[in-house]
Order: structure tokens, then C-alpha cells, then sequence
């Protein structure tokens, strides 16, 4: 605890930045949770694909969708999203959103919600966290 007070008395700017980010992280998650609902790891997504059959929806661009996704994952780019967002059309029926790195799913989401979408869940971490748990895409 003695080397904890020394390095804060000798480097109090690095401490400062420190706790900045720590403040900056909880402040994004406490956000991504408020504006964008739970949000569903890769294990909990694995479980909830399998259990509740939802509709997946890719938001990335159409070059990296063809690189490889989610198996029955549908393209809607996030920049063109409200053009495709007709394709959907059973409002009760689940859905999972992701992208590259699980940024963009949150305002989808609550887009999705507002427009009467009963149930919407972005996955955390997109599908880097997905790859990351070594679970599968396909390229078809």
C-alpha cells in the first residue's frame, strides 16, 4: 500500500489518466446498458440463437459480410440500415444485432425499439468477440 501512495505522490498525471479511463469505461457501459438494453456476450448470443431462433442481422458492410458471419445472419450495412429495415417484419420475433466490434449495435437497437420491435439484443464485443470465443462464421 506504502508503493501505491509513492507512485500516486510521484506520478499524480498518470493516476489522473488512470482514473479518467476508469471512469470513461463505466460511463460507456453504464450507457451502452440505458440506450441500448442488455447487450448479449458470445456464449449468451450461442444460447439465445439456439433457444429462441431470432433474426440476425449483420451490420457491417457488405465486402465484410461476404468474408465471413454469423450462419442465417442478414446484411443490413448500419450507414443504409433504415433501407433495409422493411425487410423485418415481425416485430415480435427476436433479434440480434452485431458488427465488427459491437459499437454500432446499441443505436440500432433502440432504433428497432422505438419503432415497436418487442425484443432487440446487440452483441457485446460484435463479431470480434464472437471469433475471439472461436465459434463458427460461414462465408455462404
Amino acid at each position: 500500500m506504502d508503493q501505491l501512495i509513492t507512485f500516486v505522490q510521484n506520478h499524480p498525471g498518470l493516476f489522473v489518466a488512470l482514473a479518467v479511463v476508469v471512469v470513461l469505461l463505466v460511463a460507456n457501459e453504464i450507457h451502452g446498458n440505458l440506450a441500448g438494453g442488455k447487450r448479449l456476450t458470445a456464449l449468451e448470443a450461442v444460447r439465445f440463437i439456439n433457444d429462441r431462433d431470432p433474426v440476425i442481422i449483420d451490420l457491417r458492410n457488405a465486402a465484410d459480410f461476404k468474408r465471413g458471419h454469423l450462419l442465417n445472419a442478414v446484411n443490413a450495412p448500419f450507414a443504409k440500415f433504415d433501407e433495409y429495415v422493411g425487410q423485418f417484419r415481425d416485430k415480435t420475433r427476436p433479434v440480434l444485432l452485431y458488427c465488427a466490434l459491437g459499437t454500432m449495435g446499441s443505436s440500432v437497437a433502440e432504433k428497432l425499439r422505438k419503432q415497436g420491435y418487442a425484443e432487440v439484443y446487440p452483441l457485446r464485443g460484435g463479431i470480434n468477440a464472437w471469433l475471439m470465443n472461436s465459434l463458427p462464421v460461414t462465408v455462404k
